[in-house]
């Protein structure tokens, strides 16, 4: 009987993780929203749920959670591709995450820089998972993460009033288009490593 590749254990692990990520923390977004007083997903910011009583520890301990996912997620990544420039990708999109969890939106400037990281490296980890990927999801994916950083650069111009580009969507919506494009890439992402081998391997 053949022994199992420590590479698609890993792999497999990968999966694992960062299927998790959105599906928790997207759970945790719908179920904040809902329970928030008066929260509208237009005009409200997403770390607005990080500072209402009735939602902050929800929402931080699920920001911090996808952090620590993430940053786990990717190290097993690397421990299966060996691809080692795609890890401080994710690294830095985890340390975003956990700092912008730990440091909540009632301290603003410190909260916008770990934001903003998470943001771009969110989205730069779609872009740089299409390496890793074949046949339509490597499309998706590019797609989903300049999709992300289109959004983040009309929303970045709206917020500081160069222009408004928020639309019918508002502020909530706009933000949310920079992170859902990344958070869905991550769920399929995630299902395809944890497919047998034999449909994942690298290309």
């Amino acid at each position: 009987m053949r022994g199992t590749d420590p590479a698609d254990s890993n792999r497999t692990v990968a999966g694992v993780l960062l299927f998790l990520l959105p599906v928790q923390f997207l759970t945790a977004l719908m179920a904040g929203a809902a329970i928030a007083p008066g929260y509208s997903i237009n005009t409200n910011a997403i770390s607005d749920l990080g500072v209402i009583g009735e939602t902050a520890w929800l929402f931080n301990a699920s920001l911090f959670a996808a952090g620590l996912l993430n940053i786990a997620g990717g190290y097993f990544l690397y421990r299966s591709y060996g691809r080692g420039w795609i890890l401080p990708v994710f690294l830095l999109a985890g340390i975003g995450a956990i700092g912008a969890a730990v440091f909540t939106l009632d301290i603003p400037g410190i909260h916008g820089l770990f934001a903003l990281a998470a943001f771009v490296f969110f989205n730069l980890e779609a872009i740089a998972g299409s390496t890793l990927v074949r046949g339509p999801l490597r499309a998706i994916a590019v797609i989903a993460g300049i999709l992300g950083l289109v959004f983040l650069v009309a929303h970045a111009a709206s917020d500081f009033g160069i222009t408004n580009l928020y639309g019918p969507i508002g502020h909530g919506g706009s933000e949310r288009m920079i992170v859902y494009p990344a958070l869905f890439w991550l769920a399929a992402f995630g299902g395809y490593l944890m497919a047998p081998a034999t449909s994942s391997r690298s290309p």
